[in-house]
């Protein structure tokens, strides 16, 4: 055997890559299928409204100050195990940057919003007064 045609000798490389590539195909495969047959997609629900808030306890009312856009009827509004609705002025129950929002009842000023998913899956507290 010479020395130089084994530094050259190069057959096994192809199988050996071919191979390492049927394997990674077979486990990304794999994975896809998994995640259709569990539903992982489905499983992130909604996301929470980012927005801020600034509230005026002498006139009642709670204003959207910037962020997205809120329907009023997935809010509640929080004080001391008490809570109360919070409705949409003129704008109807959408209710974006500038517009005001005003509570059934009087506001404190330890107020907390929680959101309610739609779909029922949960809450998150998103804003405080």
């Amino acid at each position: 055997m010479d020395l130089k045609e084994l530094f050259h000798d190069d057959d096994a490389v192809s199988p050996v890559i071919g191979v390492i590539l049927m394997v990674a195909i077979t486990v990304i495969l794999a994975a896809v299928i998994a995640s259709f047959v569990l539903g992982l997609g489905d499983s992130a629900g909604d996301a929470a409204p980012q927005f801020t808030i600034s509230c005026n306890t002498e006139a009642n009312e709670i204003t959207h100050d910037g962020g997205d856009t809120v329907n009023t009827s997935q809010l509640k509004l929080l004080n001391a195990g008490s809570s109360g609705e919070l409705v949409g002025d003129s704008t109807g129950t959408e209710v974006g940057a500038g517009d005001n929002m005003v509570k059934t009842g009087t506001i404190s000023g330890d107020e907390q919003i929680r959101w309610n998913n739609p779909d029922g899956s949960g809450s998150n507290i998103v804003a405080e007064c």
